[in-house]
């Protein structure tokens, strides 16, 4: 089986939307680079034209002490790829970075914290517009073989309506990749506001500080991948989704699954016999 390492690339790409003008520039370069060279904070500073100043500053907002432990910590991630023009490699690739990302993101506690809310809520929506919403029905349906009460909902009139079914014994799921879509995160504020326990899946780390969720679970971003375009836009949720849903697969709802199952196979002999 492959084993993935850590990498610092999707935690720069999660917190983009939190630097400033300048420290956006630096980002760039080490979402961008390949190569390994001479990192120093007196290169970097002359190459990039910003000041030492401001690579302290950008690792700083990334959680380290300094520019010196983001860049111990950065140059493992770094891995030379050959020159291979074919598409489907570069696709492949890209997948395969997608997975290497999630595997920097994840925190299995908060995977376990997400099971576990599942669990305890009697009512789940997951809210979502275009492939979010796609992912959102999937994981509906995966959730009602649970036995949970379980609806996806995937327009905005209909998240509306829905508020006035919202009780402190719901819980709603947002989802939404780019982490821009207003009309979700309003609709997920909304639902807190009656009272709902509320986990936003997402790419972005922005909301982080303006938010009071129970849970903000951050999916891969491939926004500086090259044939990112031909990828599909559900699969960095759907890996966060698998992962929530083979926990509680772990836990105590395996044979309500396999219940669902013979259920359905019951039905459909029925239907045919009859």
């Amino acid at each position: 089986m492959q084993t993935y390492g850590s990498s610092v690339v999707p935690m720069i790409e999660a917190n983009y939307e939190m630097f400033t003008v300048v420290e956006k520039t630096i980002a760039d370069f080490f979402i961008s680079n390949e190569k390994e060279m001479d990192f120093s904070s007196g290169r970097m500073a002359k190459m990039l034209h910003v000041s030492e100043a401001s690579l302290s500053r950008f690792a700083k907002k990334m959680g380290y002490s300094g520019y010196r432990e983001f860049i111990y910590n950065y140059q493992p991630s770094i891995a030379e790829r050959p020159n291979v023009e074919e598409q489907t490699i570069h696709v492949l690739y890209s997948y395969e970075e997608l997975l290497q990302k999630t595997y920097s993101l994840i925190r299995e506690p908060q995977i376990k914290h997400v099971s576990q809310l599942i669990g305890e809520h009697t009512r789940i929506f997951l809210y979502g517009f275009g492939s979010s919403g796609l992912a959102a029905q999937e994981f509906q349906l995966r959730l009602l073989r649970l036995g949970m009460d379980a609806e996806a909902i995937t327009e905005l009139h209909q998240m509306v309506l829905n508020e006035a079914r919202i009780t402190n014994a719901c819980l709603v799921i947002g989802i939404s990749l780019s982490g821009a879509t207003r009309e979700l995160i309003d609709a997920l504020d909304r639902a807190k506001a009656r009272g709902a326990a509320v986990i936003y899946l997402t790419s972005s780390n922005a909301e982080r500080e303006k938010r009071t969720y129970e849970e903000i679970v951050l999916a891969p971003v491939k926004k500086n991948l090259e044939y990112g375009n031909v990828i599909s836009p559900q699969f960095p949720i759907l890996l966060i989704l698998d992962l929530i849903y083979a926990q509680l697969l772990k836990e105590d709802r395996r044979s309500t699954e396999a219940q669902y199952d013979t259920h359905i196979w019951e039905r459909i002999k029925d239907y045919h016999v009859g």
